[in-house]
């Protein structure tokens, strides 16, 4: 068995590395520790299924507090992969890059880096990557996927959490897929399920029942079923709202932008258009005001990114669920901070941040002190690109 990570040798050796092992694979196949009605409906398990009672508490209670310095000794830097489709418009990838990139410093652990960046379409792209890192794994300790969607690279999951010596996390999902055989140590995410939700239940009170609206929607698939499917489905129950068009905008500006357009000419009785990300809520507000109809759309974002909360700022965009979004990247830091001190076995296999809602009719400061919250470590400026 190859150990590349110092630290682990340091620890426990090999008698470490082959427990966490055996402890993976028996997890796996424990799999669910509590069973639900519809299981048989589904090809993941739930959140609450998979964590054990305290374990999401605990990591969400030490990714808020203070930083607590690494218990260990390293013989060198930490060698971390991280595959993303950084390069879309959303600044989700590169504030939690920086939001655990900054944890690791706080709690001083040496690390290096290397991104491998995409767009959320191309899918091709990515498992060259993963392929690329597995053929590669003695130059990594960690990878983190970002899956383009959980489907399409579900393979590309599996052979990174098979290859030897490489511990592997998954960010933007939380549905461990029940056919893995082994699960990634971890996954770190938002609950897109509970954000549409909370975004449900705020829109029917503010906007009462019957209302007419369309969907910009992403990439058929588990995150756009919940953001997309169950915000339809909850506003169709509670408020008996009726959805006249939907379209499939693959998670892009030019898809927000496209699908807006064709609601705006073809389906004028539509008063709200749901968009499933920020590159479509971006593009849909720009359609909007170029047709200088932003006044007259209640519209929806997705994640509460910097580009959202200027857009609330400027009139354009109406409500988002708004993620916590530095929680996914400083949880990350502290679950590689407790791997490293040999205590993977207290973490949950799925982190979730907290969401609230962000919108238009907030006060100023409350606004901002969302934002500040929400980017404690990436900051409240816009980010490069």
């Amino acid at each position: 068995m190859k150990h590349k990570h110092p630290t682990h040798r340091r620890h426990a050796g090999v008698l470490f590395s082959v427990a966490a092992l055996v402890s993976s694979s028996l997890f796996a196949q424990e799999l669910p520790l509590k069973s639900l009605p519809d299981d048989a409906d589904r090809d993941h398990w739930l959140p609450e299924q998979v964590n054990a009672a305290g374990e999401l508490e605990a990591l969400q209670e030490a990714t808020g507090a203070e930083a607590t310095a690494y218990a260990g000794e390293q013989e060198g830097p930490i060698r971390i992969a991280l595959i993303y489709p950084s390069s879309d418009t959303s600044d989700f990838w590169a504030r939690n890059y920086i939001a655990m990139t900054t944890r690791l410093e706080q709690v001083g652990i040496e690390f290096e880096t290397t991104e491998f960046a995409s767009r959320q379409i191309e899918h091709s792209l990515q498992s060259t990557y993963a392929t690329q890192v597995a053929q590669d794994a003695d130059l990594y300790d960690y990878v983190i996927f970002g899956p383009s969607e959980l489907a399409t690279q579900a393979d590309n999951i599996e052979k990174l959490v098979n290859t030897e010596g490489l511990t592997t996390y998954v960010w933007a999902f939380h549905t461990p897929l029940k056919h893995f055989k082994k699960q990634p140590a971890a996954w770190f995410d938002f609950s897109s399920a509970y954000g549409a939700q909370k975004i449900c239940d705020y829109m029917l009170e503010r906007l009462g029942n019957d209302v007419t609206y369309a969907m910009n929607r992403g990439i058929p698939g588990v995150t756009d079923n919940q953001r997309s499917g169950d915000f339809k489905d909850c506003v169709a129950e509670k408020g008996n709202w009726n959805m006249i068009y939907e379209h499939y905008g693959e998670y892009q500006r030019e898809g927000g932008y496209d699908g807006t357009n064709s609601i705006l000419q073809a389906y004028p009785e539509a008063t709200v258009i749901h968009n499933a990300n920020t590159a479509m809520a971006m593009g849909s507000v720009e359609a909007q005001v170029a047709a200088g109809k932003e006044k007259e759309i209640f519209s929806t974002g997705w994640g509460g990114t910097g580009l959202e909360l200027d857009a609330i700022r400027r009139g354009e965009l109406n409500a988002t669920p708004m993620r916590m979004g530095d929680d996914v990247g400083a949880a990350t830091a502290e679950a590689i901070k407790a791997d490293m001190e040999g205590r993977a076995d207290e973490l949950p296999l799925v982190f979730l941040g907290r969401i609230t809602v962000a919108h238009d009719e907030l006060a100023a400061d409350e606004l901002d002190a969302l934002e500040k919250e929400a980017f404690r470590f990436s900051g409240l400026e816009p980010l490069k690109r």
